[in-house]
């Protein structure tokens, strides 16, 4: 059985990439996602990776020391790499990652209505750490519209210093210089929200369901983000939530760890990142004889570049090559209906709570 294509043929049209704001609003949620190109350009890219690489909770070296290699060697020979791997996943409706979470704003927008919250004012919009919409133009869009509160909910499950904290504290270094802004609210990490892992586990029961199980033991890998382990080593809880989540998701697969490891992928540099890597995992277990393989990204709740290409395509052809006879790389949850009622509970709890900033 072939891998699912790394496009979005087949998925509903994309709804319009704003839920705009057309009346006063007392409260708004913003879906807060790591960012795309505007484009397979590779200027578009270049821009991308320039931004990206720019802060300093991604790349936390001293600028004078990383400027130089950032300007010199990477933005020179890096975005043509990169936009050829963007070319193998872009969809006619644009970047996989723009356009699932404008799908998961509109759902989330369409949930919040249909709930117990529906005499609220509430808006949805979603905003890009990296690229367009950016979170200050989205923050400025809310404040203009009247809105007096904003919950802030990064689409990262596991709390980091690299992505959740570089989300915040932009939309935070945003209010400080703003007069009149809405006041802000945080949704922390969710990795052992019930919700969540109930999606993630009905996601995985339904492909089975779909294309059978092993008669062998089943061999599900969980492939997570990964991280420089200097960040663990500093006190970011990473690592540890990471781990819970696929500690929940095997008791609710009843699989055990053999059956269900764990690998982070997306390595960057040369410092020394989380282990197991995702890749050598893949090899590994192809080499050990295992036929089949599917793998789950919980780390990631729409289908991007790190999914579609870097799992779909070349995590496949590295278990091919190793011997290994049928990959699959299973979709985030994207626009999943458990996942989108997971997530209003999420944001209205958040909001009930009136959950301060961190």
């Amino acid at each position: 059985m072939a891998s699912p294509e790394p496009s979005a043929a087949g998925t509903p049209p994309a709804p319009s990439v704003n839920v705009s704001v057309d009346a006063p609003q007392d409260l708004a949620v913003i879906l807060i996602n790591l960012g795309t190109p505007d484009s397979t350009a590779i200027p578009d890219v270049r821009n991308f990776l320039e931004e990206m690489l720019s802060d300093p909770h991604i790349i936390d070296l001293p600028s004078a020391l990383w400027h130089p290699i950032l300007h010199g060697v990477l933005l020179k020979t890096r975005p043509k790499k990169t936009a050829e791997k963007y070319a193998t996943i872009w969809t006619p409706e644009g970047s996989p990652l723009k356009v699932h979470t404008a799908r998961m704003a509109a759902r989330l927008s369409e949930a919040i209505e249909t709930s117990a919250h529906a005499d609220h004012r509430i808006a949805v919009e979603f905003a890009m750490r990296y690229g367009q919409p950016s979170i200050p133009s989205v923050l400025e869009k809310l404040k203009n519209a009247g809105v007096s509160r904003v919950v802030l909910f990064p689409l990262y499950p596991h709390d980091s210093s690299t992505a959740t904290a570089s989300a915040i504290n932009a939309a935070f270094a945003w209010e400080k210089t703003t007069v009149g802004a809405p006041e802000l609210s945080t949704v922390g990490s969710f990795g052992d929200d019930p919700g969540y892992i109930a999606a993630l586990a009905a996601l995985v029961r339904r492909f089975w369901s779909a294309h059978g199980v092993p008669e062998e033991r089943p061999r599900l890998l969980m492939s997570f983000h990964g991280i420089p382990r200097r960040r663990i080593e500093r006190g970011d809880p990473y690592e540890s939530e990471c781990l819970r989540t696929a500690e929940l998701l095997r008791d609710a697969l009843n699989l055990c760890s053999e059956e269900a490891p764990v690998g982070f992928q997306s390595r960057f540099g040369y410092c020394k990142w989380l282990e197991p890597s995702t890749e050598a995992t893949i090899a590994s277990l192809a080499k050990k004889g295992v036929k089949r393989l599917d793998v789950l990204c919980p780390g990631f709740v729409a289908d991007c570049l790190e999914t579609l290409n870097e799992i779909a395509i070349r995590g496949k052809k590295v278990f091919l090559d190793s011997g290994g006879v049928e990959f699959n790389c299973l979709p985030c949850l994207n626009e999943d209906p458990a996942w989108i009622e997971a997530m209003a509970r999420i944001a209205l709890r958040t909001e009930d709570r009136g959950q301060s900033a961190r």
